[in-house]
């Protein structure tokens, strides 16, 4: 372990939830919430983040024709093993019969239990987002379906597929995110069919359900793959509330069967049209 480290906090005058979920999807080891300030820590500079989180913002601020001033500081401190103070702070998450923990927490005898450690990698099941989602899976997969899940993260939406008896590929644009998921199914002894650095332009299959969370805009983005990729049930998460309709618009063709929401927080799941 480095003796020094270096402390991002980031203190935007609006679009708080986009910035955080921007930074998410960049940022493996945990984010702190501090009122409106978010706070990431890293042994490793903030450079290159710095600099695409300045981008994002500039597109934000065009997009909705609005001002928004963001307060970055970088510090570098001494060590005092932050990643074990983050540790102790993360509390285990029951989603139904799902118990998701951190390794520091023994496994429960009547739950599906899910080990994630959290300082590791992103999608420990403390998002709202992906409490959703696990809500979507139980409510929607079924044995033997076959299952993608897009943007994987951490792996765990896919785990949660496993566990419930889905064939299970997976992809993921980071190679980090790539790696940790096939720890984690390791972790947990669960299996998944394939898994590949990439989209899921990357693949002809179809699957029974695909299940993307990721942002809103990406969402958009990338529609005419995901679309193509499923045969029955697509499942869209990292909705800001505010954002569905626009989603919704590029899945016009799919039939919206359920929401779930939680907090400012939406989850769509759609049906392919006949």
């Amino acid at each position: 372990m480095n003796s020094k480290y270096y402390e991002l906090q980031i203190t935007p005058s609006s679009f708080k939830d986009e910035i955080e979920n921007f930074l998410m999807e960049r940022f493996f080891n945990g984010i702190e919430e501090n009122g409106n300030t978010l706070i990431l820590r890293s042994e490793e500079n903030f450079d290159d983040l710095i600099k695409e989180l300045k981008e994002y913002v500039k597109s934000l601020e065009k997009l909705f024709n609005t001002n928004i001033d963001i307060d970055i500081k970088l510090e570098e401190k001494s060590n005092e093993d932050w990643i074990k103070k983050y540790q102790e702070s993360i509390q285990p998450v029951e989603i139904d019969e799902f118990y998701i923990h951190p390794s520091w927490y023994p496994p429960k005898e009547d739950k599906i239990n899910i080990l994630i450690d959290p300082a590791l990698a992103f999608g420990s099941g403390h998002h709202e987002t992906t409490r959703s989602c696990v809500k979507a899976l139980k409510n929607h997969v079924k044995e033997g379906m076959t299952l993608l899940d897009v943007g994987c993260g951490s792996g765990i939406l896919g785990i949660v597929a496993s566990k419930l008896g889905a064939v299970v590929d997976a992809c993921d644009t980071d190679p980090m995110a790539v790696k940790s998921t096939k720890e984690n199914f390791e972790l947990n002894n669960a299996e998944y069919n394939d898994i590949w650095e990439g989209s899921a332009g990357n693949t002809d299959k179809k699957y029974d359900i695909v299940v993307a969370n990721i942002i809103a805009d990406v969402l958009v983005f990338i529609a005419p793959e995901l679309k193509s990729r499923v045969n029955n049930i697509l499942i869209l998460s990292g909705i800001i509330d505010k954002y569905k309709d626009k989603v919704l618009k590029k899945y016009q063709d799919f039939d919206l069967i359920e929401e779930i929401k939680d907090n400012e927080w939406v989850t769509l799941i759609l049906k392919k049209g006949s």
